[in-house]
């Protein structure tokens, strides 16, 4: 195979980069394609080299004076040789997904079709994360990947400890979700004890935080359609944007911007904004966590039952909501959880407008 590729190449008159990251056999592997290839010219080059040396070896392969350069990962610095359009990575799976992908950036640099081939052992000697660095270079091949390699690398190493000395994590094991959970109560026990006088508690109910954050859970088809927005990268930029925004002004902006950028907003992406006023309203309340689905909406109190909140006025509003309207919602304890359920709730703005009243009592009290 790498006599076939090598030949392949330079009877288009182009060259080859041949990758050995090893600089103790590194002339072993030069002399093995020699054998296999007794017609070309090849050098080799590797960062023990004498610099005036190994500038000697590159100008001259820039010049075409050699048709392969065997060479350690030194070459994925910078280099831009365009005649050089076909690359053989050795034990591939030694290295890391960054490393493959900038390598295989060092080809493909001009008008004709380019080559990487990655040299490895039977993908079933290899450990379960270097098969899967081996798909992800070999699936995401196209320009522009780059984002989608970044992402695929977050998943298999995992995120790290952000608020630690360690910087590998099992993000993959977890979910990103529960992770950024486990994250903002980090930051919230820092805030509440080493940093406490950083952060004081002003004790007024109204600006109080009893909840970090609402999870919503729900049958219902919430996304920006692909169909809406083609570019993957441009959709995850709208929806990271998106889920900064905190106020009502914001979210009108940015439905406006959607409107004018692509068109009128489908529905599903209606209802991802809708999705975020009703997080926003049912953390204000006071719930962990709201589902909405089978056309029934069930809200999770705090499960911490000594939380401040019960003696709080957000939750007197709530009972007062129950009292005024007991033919509308029911509250009980499931598994020493306290809910509040509501049927024939088939939308999420229906959600929100029960949610708004139940608001609307706190305040009026």
């Amino acid at each position: 195979m790498i006599k076939q590729a090598i030949y392949y190449e330079t009877s288009r008159d182009g060259q080859v980069f041949f990758v050995h990251n090893r600089v103790q056999n590194i002339k072993d592997v030069a002399a093995m394609i020699k054998r296999v290839c007794p017609d070309v010219s090849i050098a080799v080059a590797h960062g023990q080299m004498e610099g005036h040396e190994l500038e000697r070896v590159m100008r001259d392969f820039i010049n075409y004076e050699f048709d392969v350069l065997v060479a350690t990962t030194i070459i994925e610095s910078g280099l831009d040789i365009p005649n050089a359009n076909t690359i053989i990575i050795n034990q591939a799976q030694n290295f890391g997904l960054s490393d493959l992908h900038q390598m295989r950036g060092r080809v493909g640099r001009s008008n004709k079709k380019a080559f990487c081939y990655l040299l490895s052992p039977p993908l079933s000697s290899l450990t379960k994360e270097a098969r899967q660095r081996l798909k992800a270079i070999a699936q995401f091949s196209d320009l522009g990947s780059g984002f989608n390699i970044a992402m695929r690398d977050l998943d298999i190493r995992g995120a790290g400890n952000l608020l630690g000395g360690e910087q590998s994590g099992f993000i993959s094991e977890i979910g990103f979700e529960m992770y950024q959970k486990i994250l903002d109560e980090a930051i919230s026990e820092l805030k509440e004890n080493e940093f406490k006088d950083l952060f004081e508690d002003k004790g007024d109910d109204a600006v109080q935080q009893f909840v970090k954050d609402t999870q919503i859970d729900t049958d219902l088809e919430f996304l920006i359609p692909d169909n809406y927005v083609n570019n993957v990268e441009e959709r995850l930029i709208l929806y990271q944007k998106l889920s900064e925004l905190e106020r009502e002004d914001e979210l009108q902006a940015f439905h406006e911007e959607l409107q004018d950028r692509f068109g009128p907003v489908p529905k599903e992406t209606e209802r991802l904004f809708e999705l975020l006023r009703l997080r926003r309203v049912g953390k204000r309340i006071g719930f962990e966590k709201i589902v909405l689905k089978n056309q029934r909406l069930i809200c999770y109190f705090i499960a911490n039952q000594e939380s401040p909140y019960y003696q709080s006025g957000r939750f007197q509003g709530v009972l007062e909501f129950i009292k005024n309207n007991p033919s509308r919602g029911q509250m009980k304890e499931k598994n020493s959880k306290l809910l509040m359920s509501f049927s024939g709730v088939s939308e999420i703005n229906e959600a929100i407008q029960i949610l708004r009243q139940m608001e609307m009592i706190k305040q009026e009290l």
